[in-house]
């Protein structure tokens, strides 16, 4: 699940995605948070002219595990994932994400643009779902060698003032790394490993 303004979110999306069905028998499913109209009587299409669907709650009550990102806004998520995450009172009060594995993931246009804080107030409403949030260890050799994206916190890309840095090699890697580790951490949730 994300939003993606300049399509570098969803792009990590992809490529956490990639890393998810590397494990035998997981397999993605990819939706999109919709953007928040600025005025109240505007309303969007149903579903997106491109991209993934728009995600619905019951995404959120199907899924074995959630991967979530954000474009850093000020060193926080989104208005529009913040919106979405806001909405789900009902699935907080009956613990319908607790015990779920989830991950998160970023892109800024500036090293210091807030990488880490994005990804730290995007778990804090995970927490209070219960959900069980998983990053990037160091034994991933991509994390000690990055010197564009990539946090122990989850996976992220320097996408730069104007949004012209291609996802780097180390950024991919961590991406995908941060889909398998989600996907091998579920399986063997799910086995009772």
């Amino acid at each position: 699940m994300y939003y993606s303004r300049s399509g570098h979110t969803a792009q990590l999306a992809r490529l956490i995605a990639r890393g998810i069905e590397e494990v035998p028998g997981m397999r993605a499913r990819l939706r999109q948070v919709p953007p928040v109209a600025p005025v109240t009587e505007t309303a969007q299409p149903p579903e997106p002219e491109d991209g993934a669907p728009y995600v619905r709650k019951q995404d959120l009550l199907d899924c074995a595990a959630l991967a979530m990102g954000s474009p850093t806004r000020f060193g926080n998520m989104a208005a529009p994932l913040k919106h979405f995450l806001d909405a789900t009172g009902a699935e907080w009060a009956s613990g319908a994400l607790v015990g779920k594995p989830a991950a998160l993931f970023t892109s800024t246009g500036t090293m210091h643009g807030g990488q880490e804080s994005t990804l730290l107030t995007m778990a804090l409403p995970l927490l209070h779902h219960g959900m069980l949030l998983l990053g990037l260890p160091y034994t991933e050799p991509a994390l000690s060698a990055t010197h564009t994206g990539g946090t122990p916190y989850g996976a992220s890309h320097l996408a730069g003032t104007q949004g012209e840095n291609p996802i780097s090699g180390h950024e991919r890697e961590l991406a995908r790394a941060l889909g398998r580790r989600l996907a091998e951490i579920t399986r063997k949730l799910a086995a009772g490993a």
